[in-house]
């Protein structure tokens, strides 16, 4: 695929320093030719992931990163990412394609899930449950309370999709712009619940949504996940509890 459309690789990281090297090897390396834009947000780490991005992406002609004096959690670095993107997009065909800092996204399926995207999905989703998905390298109660978290969430708001709290997705820049025009803030949410903020509303626009089976390989991360799990299906309880009505 070559056309005017720019891809906007948009990664929050935070202490991914042993991540970066391939990090930068994995996104750079897929669509030659085409226009790329890498938008990475730093999360206030504490290791030199900042030293490590700028070093390595820094050659890149299409580069921008956003730092912060303070840790808030992913879902303020998606939103000033995205916000960043809204500001500074020229086509209204381009893509924002979110993914994990730490490498378990697959770059493997980005091709088809871009493909899909072109030919009219607003909003494509890499999932582990659907058929052909998998985990590599996650523990059974991991997975255990993915799956519970993820079947409550969807039974709760009515969800149709698979997977709900993957970070990597591709998503039609417009359908970012039609989110924030009806709800200003494109995330409020700060934490991991954030994915899951962002595809409700995407929903309720009416974004015209579908899933790529993906394997989760948590084995290539180096270094800890930065998600808690308890802390983090703790959100899920408060997200629901908050949020049925609204959504």
């Amino acid at each position: 695929m070559t056309d005017d459309r720019t891809l906007y690789f948009l990664v929050p990281l935070y202490n991914e320093e042993q991540n970066i090297a391939l990090l930068h090897k994995n996104v750079t390396s897929v669509f030659p030719g085409q226009k790329k834009f890498f938008l990475l947000v730093d999360d206030a780490s504490s290791d030199k992931t900042v030293e490590a991005a700028t070093r390595l992406f820094g050659n890149e002609q299409n580069f921008q990163l956003l730092t912060k004096s303070k840790n808030q959690g992913p879902g303020d670095s998606f939103n000033m990412g995205f916000e960043w993107i809204l500001s500074h997009s020229q086509h209204e065909k381009d893509l924002v394609i979110t993914l994990e800092g730490d490498n378990t996204s697959d770059l493997g399926i980005v091709n088809t899930m871009v493909m899909l995207s072109v030919s009219g999905y607003s909003l494509v989703l890499a999932s582990v449950y659907a058929q052909g998905g998998d985990f590599e390298g996650t523990t059974f109660w991991r997975k255990f309370i993915s799956f519970i978290a993820n079947q409550l969430l969807r039974f709760a708001f009515d969800i149709k999709v698979l997977t709900l709290s993957s970070f990597f997705r591709v998503y039609h820049v417009t359908l970012i712009a039609k989110i924030k025009e009806k709800h200003t803030t494109i995330i409020e949410s700060k934490g991991f619940i954030c994915m899951i903020e962002i595809l409700l509303k995407a929903i309720r626009a009416d974004a015209k949504i579908i899933e790529v089976p993906m394997i989760l390989k948590s084995n290539i991360r180096k270094g800890k996940s930065k998600m808690k799990i308890w802390k983090t299906s703790w959100s899920y309880l408060k997200f629901l509890a908050a949020n049925l009505k609204r959504y």
